[in-house]
């Protein structure tokens, strides 16, 4: 008579998968470097980023930390698809991005990247509702229903009471609000922020820093450039760089 296999004590059987189950997939992340450069030509050429390698999830908030040189700014236009890397692969949301066209990449980054930067860009002649509608100006998404879509990004920043004033008669804080509400437009994967509390005091600092909490909650991803303690700690993640070699802290 055949033995019959037993299972020993404090032993686990392998999983039988069964036909036509699925395994989980893999999120895709928002970010995907790897062995990024980037060189400048010159007498020897300046190599201000140095096989950069990054993963960022969605819904991730992250700051890039470094002192004035340190490539930071280099890395923000290497993100925002405003600069190509010498060498390297740079994915956003999967799409390879150094080898598309530039038109193909003009497409890209307006539909999945939105920009805030230290000085708020706004236009002092045109109300925060309008500055917001101007946002969609050069992409594709139908004129009908624009002012609508510029309200509900204002509500989603706290600024719907603030819609018919002019830049000039809002806090500073109001402004880099209006600018975030700006960069939604688009619904972006992919919010990336340069020096965003630079001009700001420290109590709307704190609004704006809130405004990130709620949006990451949401499932937005965030990358913010600074040089500022209290923003970098806010951040989920915290990354150095320092002569263009990029560190997790």
């Amino acid at each position: 008579m055949p033995e019959q296999a037993t299972e020993q004590p404090g032993t686990k059987q392998p999983a039988i998968e069964q036909p036509g189950t699925k395994q989980p997939a893999i999120e895709q992340p928002v970010i995907e470097l790897a062995g990024v450069c980037r060189d400048f030509p010159a007498q020897p050429p300046v190599r201000a980023l140095s096989d950069v390698s990054l993963r960022v999830g969605r819904g991730d908030h992250l700051a890039i930390i470094g002192a004035s040189g340190s490539g930071k700014s280099t890395l923000l236009n290497v993100l925002g698809l405003l600069d190509r890397p010498t060498s390297g692969s740079y994915r956003l949301d999967g799409t390879e991005t150094t080898t598309l066209r530039e038109a193909a990449r003009t497409r890209l980054r307006g539909e999945r990247l939105g920009f805030v930067f230290q000085a708020f860009h706004l236009l002092a002649h045109r109300s925060v509702l309008e500055n917001v509608m101007l946002a969609e100006i050069y992409t594709r998404r139908p004129r009908e229903g624009r002012r609508d879509r510029a309200l509900a990004a204002l509500e989603r920043v706290g600024l719907g009471h603030r819609v018919d004033f002019p830049p000039g008669r809002l806090s500073g804080g109001e402004r880099q609000r209006t600018a975030i509400a700006r960069a939604l437009m688009a619904e972006p994967s992919l919010l990336l922020c340069d020096e965003p509390t630079g001009n700001l005091d420290s109590r709307n600092t704190e609004a704006v820093l809130d405004l990130f909490d709620e949006l990451r909650a949401e499932g937005l991803t965030i990358v913010v450039i600074t040089h500022e303690q209290e923003v970098s700690e806010r951040a989920g993640r915290r990354v150095r760089i320092t002569d263009g070699i990029l560190v997790e802290e």
